[in-house]
């Protein structure tokens, strides 16, 4: 397929095609919603499980997302084939339980999906994502790693990403649920939510190569619009990412809530990536997220509700 021929299927795509977690995360930011919009939950402990757990509790319990017999997707960072304890990738733990509280709620099937940086399918079972899921009935792994497995989208809003090749799964699946790590990233100083969503693309090279990469993410947010983010800060690489070895810190805290700039936002003032502590407006992805109209950066205007489990 050339590029002429690319850009028309992409545009048709766009026009014609509603994934069923975009209908779901724009009814979710219907009217009435606006109390859910601005919660943003922050729970400590020292038990990944009970975290989660809890974090759905605080936003109102999982029914509010997973309708009985639904399709959820969930995406997980599991690019690299390193232990928990490095921090480099979503922690077991939290990708099995929220697969738990999912099906628990009503969720027909659910599928952990992930494009990993190195190693394939080896990458999820070094770094314990794959047996997490093996054993949870109604789960399914799925290791992106061909063109076939992405579709064409286009990004009519985008500025400088105007088509993308997304997973299927992810454009027929009813609920896609972010489930990243925070770390240190040495191309945009961190990585959260937003980030997170290039592991669900096919060419993740351009963003590095051939766009502006900053605003390339939020463009990306914009097209790739998770229902629920929960980010995992139980441990965090807070120097020498995405790839490490680097310093890791133990923050035990998973934060979770609607609002994907707001999430990353909160995610930032945590903890010292590579020695600094970066304000919100100092990340450009981020101010060009919520420029696009995709969340909220001002923490103020947001319902931070602290939890402990």
């Amino acid at each position: 397929m050339d590029r002429r021929e690319f850009l028309g299927v992409a545009a048709a795509l766009g026009a014609l095609v509603r994934p069923g977690w975009l209908r779901a995360a724009e009814a979710a930011a219907a009217p009435g919603q606006d109390d859910l919009r601005r919660r943003l939950v922050m729970v400590r402990g020292s038990d990944p499980g009970r975290q989660v757990r809890k974090a759905f509790e605080a936003l109102g319990g999982a029914g509010r997302f997973v309708r009985p017999g639904a399709w959820a997707v969930v995406k997980p960072n599991a690019s690299f084939a390193n232990a928990a304890a490095w921090g480099n990738n979503t922690h077991p733990a939290v990708v099995a339980e929220v697969c738990k509280v999912l099906r628990e709620a009503g969720a027909r099937r659910v599928t952990v999906l992930d494009y990993p940086l190195h190693r394939g399918a080896e990458a999820l079972e070094e770094n314990g994502v794959a047996e997490a899921c093996r054993a949870l009935q109604g789960v399914e792994l799925r290791v992106l790693g061909a063109r076939h497995h992405f579709r064409p989208l286009a990004v009519p809003a985008g500025v400088a990403l105007k088509q993308v090749e997304v997973a299927r799964e992810v454009l027929d699946a009813d609920l896609l649920v972010n489930l990243p790590v925070a770390k240190a990233h040495d191309a945009v100083v961190a990585s959260a939510g937003l980030k997170n969503l290039m592991g669900l693309i096919w060419d993740r090279a351009v963003f590095h190569t051939g766009l502006e990469i900053q605003q390339a993410i939020a463009d990306l947010a914009g097209a790739i619009r998770p229902q629920l983010t929960l980010v995992d800060m139980t441990r965090v690489m807070v120097t020498n990412g995405p790839k490490g070895p680097g310093e890791v810190e133990t923050p035990e805290l998973l934060l979770a809530g609607t609002d994907p700039v707001a999430l990353d936002a909160l995610a930032l003032g945590q903890v010292r990536f590579n020695g600094r502590k970066f304000r919100p407006r100092q990340v450009r992805y981020l101010v060009a997220a919520q420029a696009a109209g995709l969340g909220e950066l001002e923490l103020d205007r947001m319902d931070i509700r602290e939890e402990d489990a």
